[in-house]
């Protein structure tokens, strides 16, 4: 173990999980420049960057992927040393977890999730628990949700968080569409009319901050609707443009459906969605072995998309 002990490895876990120096930090309550230095070290120890610059953030070089499983198989059979005694009972344990995220999360997420869980604890139930209006971290401080699955930023600082996935949106049209005709540009963008999804009634967001900001243009918002499940159907008798995230995109037949999509010409932020729970829960095995089952859950699942 010569230039690296357990602690410098957790850290390499979390950085590279994360691809990032303040959301590693934040996750494990330390400052950016402590874990700054920690990476340095990490350098040093693997001769290795760990995270590289890839455009206005980091990703974790081709050898700190590679290695990754086995890193968290070894602060996780260390941790077990603690943990062995009360995951041992799962298979006869009933426990109930209560996770709060929007249908999009839901859509993707809990069927696996549950299978995963079910093949060690046959006898867990999962409540998924809707999104509504309160700060998303007032269920989680008063013990109501195990973990919420989102991605705003309005979060106490005390709640912990891990990143999940990163996500973008894009357009899904009619399939003929005459916006596919030619190269889709911020100002053919604009000559056709939107559906916003938003539970709150909120018509604009991040793309009519861009082309607002960018282009000086603005985008017609023709309907405001709670999800995307009750327009996508019938979306092929319209000419509206319904803008999605690539995790809803993945999971509705396209094709089969009469739709076709195409990525927004504009430099859009990234949508990362993050996994959250309470510091008491933190030593807590069994909802540790719950968080664990949910990043290796979305690795499988959302593929290139996870964090």
């Amino acid at each position: 173990m010569r230039g690296y002990d357990l602690d410098l490895l957790r850290y390499l876990q979390v950085l590279i999980e994360e691809e990032s120096v303040s959301l590693a930090a934040r996750r494990l309550k330390v400052s950016e420049p402590a874990m700054s230095r920690h990476l340095a070290k990490l350098r040093v120890a693997f001769a290795d960057p760990i995270l590289v610059q890839s455009g206005r953030r980091m990703s974790a070089s081709v050898f700190a992927l590679g290695i990754l499983d086995r890193v968290q198989e070894l602060v996780r059979n260390a941790d077990s040393l603690i943990e062995t005694r009360a995951l041992a009972n799962l298979a006869n344990m009933a426990p109930t977890f209560t996770i709060r995220a929007n249908d999009l999360v839901v859509a993707a997420l809990a069927l696996p999730l549950l299978q995963a869980l079910k093949k060690e604890c046959p006898r867990c139930e999962v409540i998924w628990a809707p999104e509504v209006d309160d700060p998303a971290s007032d269920p989680l401080r008063h013990g109501r949700v195990d973990l919420y699955i989102g991605a705003t930023d309005v979060m106490k600082p005390e709640i912990r968080r891990q990143t999940l996935f990163r996500d973008h949106m894009q357009g899904v049209v009619r399939k003929d569409h005459p916006i596919l005709a030619t190269p889709v540009t911020p100002q053919s963008m604009v000559l056709y009319d939107y559906i916003s999804v938003s539970r709150r009634g909120r018509a604009q967001g991040p793309i009519d901050w861009v082309l607002r900001a960018q282009y000086g243009l603005a985008r017609r918002i023709a309907m405001v609707v709670p999800n995307y499940h009750c327009m996508v159907e019938s979306l092929k008798d319209s000419d509206l443009i319904l803008p999605l995230p690539g995790i809803v995109i993945d999971h509705i037949s396209v094709k089969a459906l009469g739709l076709a999509t195409f990525q927004f010409p504009l430099p859009l932020p990234s949508i990362d969605a993050f996994q959250a729970w309470h510091p008491r829960r933190d030593t807590d095995p069994v909802h540790r072995w719950l968080r664990e089952t949910l990043f290796r859950v979305s690795h499988r699942v959302l593929g290139n998309k996870a964090a």
